[in-house]
Formats: C-alpha cells, sequence, structure tokens
C-alpha cells in the first residue's frame, strides 16, 4: 500500500498504541502518506460522555501530539490530521465551533449511527428492517453531498439480515451514488481481517457490477495493522477478484 487516510488513535478508547508506534510501523510497511481520522468527538447538548470517540478535551493533544511527528518525519512520510465523523446534522454546527481554530485537513464518513449516541443503535448491529436500511443510505448520501467529507469508510457498515433483493437494490443505490460523484468504495481492513459483515464480498460485488474504483482503508487500531502483510494483502486480493481498480491516493489533499 501506498497510502492510508483510516487510522485511529488510543483516544477513541478502543484503539491502542501510541502515535508515534502508527507512524513508524507505517514507515516500515513502505507507506508513503498515513492520515489520521480517529472518531471525532461531538459537543451534545446534554450530559453525555461517549466511550468510542475522543472527547473534545482531547482534540487540542491530538493536533499537538501529531503536528509535531508529522515535522519529525517530514522526510519518510507524509502526514495529514483529520477525523472520521458520522454525519448528523443537529450537532454539526458545535462539532464546526469546536473545530474552527483547528488545521483539519480533512474528514471520512463514518455512519456508525444515523442520530446521536446515545439514543441511536449501532449500524453494525443486525437488522431486518428495511425502513433502517432506507435512512442509513439516505443519511449516507446527504452527508456526502454537503462536500464535508473527502470519502465514505466501510460504506456496507449497515449489518442487513432482511430481504436480498432489498440489500441490493439500497447498496447499489449508493454505489451507483458514489460512482457518479468520484467518490472510491472503501474495503475495510479491520472488517475482512475480523470477518465482520463489512466489506463484504457481496457488496463487492454490487461494486464491481455499478463499475466502482475502491481504496483500501487499513481502520487501525493498533499499529501493527499498519504492518501485518496478510490482511492488506488479502484486501488487494479481494479488488482483484471483482476486478475493482484501486485508488492509492486522494485528490485534494495538496
Amino acid at each position: 500500500m501506498f497510502a492510508n487516510y483510516h487510522t485511529h488513535t488510543f483516544r477513541c478508547h478502543h484503539a491502542k498504541g501510541e502515535d508515534r508506534e502508527y507512524i513508524e510501523h507505517a514507515i516500515a510497511s513502505g507507506f508513503k502518506i498515513l492520515g489520521f481520522s480517529d472518531h471525532c468527538p461531538w459537543v451534545y447538548p446534554y450530559a453525555y460522555i461517549s466511550d468510542c470517540r475522543m472527547d473534545s478535551k482531547q482534540v487540542d493533544g491530538y493536533f499537538r501530539s501529531l503536528t509535531d511527528l508529522k515535522k519529525e518525519y517530514a522526510k519518510d512520510i507524509k502526514i495529514y490530521i483529520g477525523f472520521e465523523s458520522e454525519y448528523i446534522p443537529e450537532l454539526l454546527e458545535a462539532q464546526d465551533k469546536l473545530l474552527a481554530d483547528y488545521p483539519v485537513d480533512y474528514m471520512i464518513l463514518g455512519q456508525h449511527s444515523v442520530g446521536p449516541e446515545p439514543y441511536h443503535q449501532y449500524t453494525g448491529i443486525p437488522s431486518n428492517d428495511e425502513s433502517e436500511l432506507i435512512k442509513y443510505v439516505d443519511s449516507v448520501i446527504e452527508g456526502m453531498e454537503t462536500g464535508r467529507y473527502i470519502y465514505l469508510a466501510h460504506p456496507d457498515l449497515f449489518n442487513f439480515t432482511g430481504s436480498t433483493d432489498v440489500y441490493d437494490r439500497e447498496f447499489k443505490r449508493l454505489c451507483r451514488y458514489l460512482k457518479d460523484n468520484n467518490h472510491p468504495v472503501e474495503i475495510n481492513l479491520l472488517g475482512v481481517r475480523d470477518g465482520r459483515n463489512y466489506t463484504s464480498e457481496r457488496f463487492l460485488s454490487i461494486a464491481k457490477e455499478t463499475g466502482n474504483s475502491v481504496i483500501i482503508g487499513c481502520d487501525a487500531h493498533t499499529p501493527y495493522m499498519l504492518s501485518n502483510r496478510g490482511p492488506i494483502e488479502k484486501c488487494q486480493s479481494l479488488a482483484e477478484k471483482f476486478n475493482l481498480p484501486i485508488i492509492n491516493t486522494l485528490k485534494g489533499l495538496e
């Protein structure tokens, strides 16, 4: 792999390792670009502390650490500092205000829920509810339409267990939107490595039919995920199996 834009840090409470370790594993594995995109904090209008994303008080340390490392390793690798976030319209204004003074390079969309915590369930929980799948695809497309996100992480995260016709119809709708707007489909290394519902061959067959390109996102939650060749090669093999051209770099960051 030449680049990875989907990298987390310990601040999200479910990743491990120091920032420096991620960079050194990426360099050792031959990466030329490493984008950090930890789970972006939300500013809730009620008392709630999320256990799956960084706290707003950690943003300053996130940028300070990565900005220093970006300078230190400038001769070895290009580092970008961004976030992975859901698209939740009613919370965007407060999120923008929180991040206004920080040099955010990019954001990726990871629609882990279609509404704010803790009132909306994780979209990876099995569901046969057609209306919820439609809501997921609608919200993803609406979010991408804002131009706020540079690409969509794990597009088939919604774990739909209902009608195959409905699955095919809705994810074909999503794949067609991504293709028409020049957004790659992510093959998610974490999901492939752990045998999760994403990135599934069923979904990739729809992407093949639609003519999508793909990007491999490590979704790294440990430094080792950036240097473990087995899962990386498995993702590359999936792209080859479904004749999906791999995009190595994202435009708009230079």
